[in-house]
């Protein structure tokens, strides 16, 4: 079986910022990149409350799917890092009201630091059956 990558910028998101594309997908598998909280002109909202940046966030990750025209269902796995872990619970009050019943494998990490000084990140595997 041949393994076909495309590379997709989403419109409605800032342009990568570095040598990336938003996502790639082979086959049925899509894989984001980490989403920061940055709004679709390129402002970072690092210096804002995280209810705010994760609000930011999820909504990138919700253009990436419609982008590939899958659903929050399709999310497969997340990996979700944070500058402050005591600030866990609010992260995941809100991440669980976005995705609802869904419940993808997912990884917490506690970082030192993101970039623009960010206090969220979020990537995602999604995996969408193929069309028959």
């Amino acid at each position: 079986m041949t393994t076909h990558l495309i590379q997709q910028n989403i419109e409605t998101l800032s342009s990568p910022g570095g040598h990336y594309s938003h996502v790639v997908t082979a086959n049925n598998m899509s894989f984001i990149s980490g989403l920061l909280p940055i709004n679709n002109d390129g402002k970072p909202l690092a210096h804002e409350k995280i209810e705010n940046q994760i609000a930011q966030v999820l909504e990138n990750l919700n253009a990436c799917l419609i982008g590939i025209n899958a659903q929050k269902t399709d999310i497969a796995q997340v990996k979700v890092y944070v500058t402050d872990i005591n600030e866990w619970p609010i992260v995941n009050t809100l991440y669980a009201q976005w995705i609802g019943s869904h419940k993808p494998a997912r990884l917490v990490a506690g970082v030192k630091e993101l970039h623009f000084g960010s206090k969220i990140e979020i990537e995602a595997i999604v995996i969408k059956e193929p069309c028959v």
